[in-house]
């Protein structure tokens, strides 16, 4: 079975952090690439942040760029996304996601295309 399991969303106040965590199962995040979208009510998928295959440059929407910071923690087989200073527009369902795909390189990661496994997605709702 292979499969990833998001958790940590909730509700915060415009300026508070979370940290999101993604449990990978029967796939190994040391061997994939890997992201983070989500999908706000009434909107389309957007590219949060993500890191290729076999490396640990990372990229970022514009949107989170010095807010935001996805890192991986191998032993544990969890990907992780730390949320800092969440604005109201970051209310969304955060999807994790991984892929065994190497021709996904740079910033392509973000868009979500090619991707083989995702997340039920956790809720994040940030409060004004």
């Amino acid at each position: 079975q292979r499969q990833v399991v998001e958790s940590g969303g909730g509700l915060v106040q415009a300026g508070g952090s979370l940290r999101l965590s993604c449990q990978a199962s029967g796939l190994y995040f040391d061997t994939s690439g890997v992201g983070w979208f989500r999908r706000a009510a009434g909107k389309e998928r957007e590219g949060v942040a993500c890191i290729n295959l076999n490396d640990d440059i990372t990229y970022y929407g514009d949107t989170v760029t010095g807010r935001f910071t996805i890192s991986r923690d191998y032993a544990k087989n969890t990907l992780y996304l730390d949320m800092n200073n969440l604005k109201p527009e970051d209310t969304a369902l955060y999807y994790c996601a991984a892929h065994q795909n190497r021709y996904i390189s740079g910033q392509w990661c973000l868009m979500g295309q090619g991707y083989t496994y995702w997340g039920q997605g956790t809720q994040v709702t940030v409060s004004s």
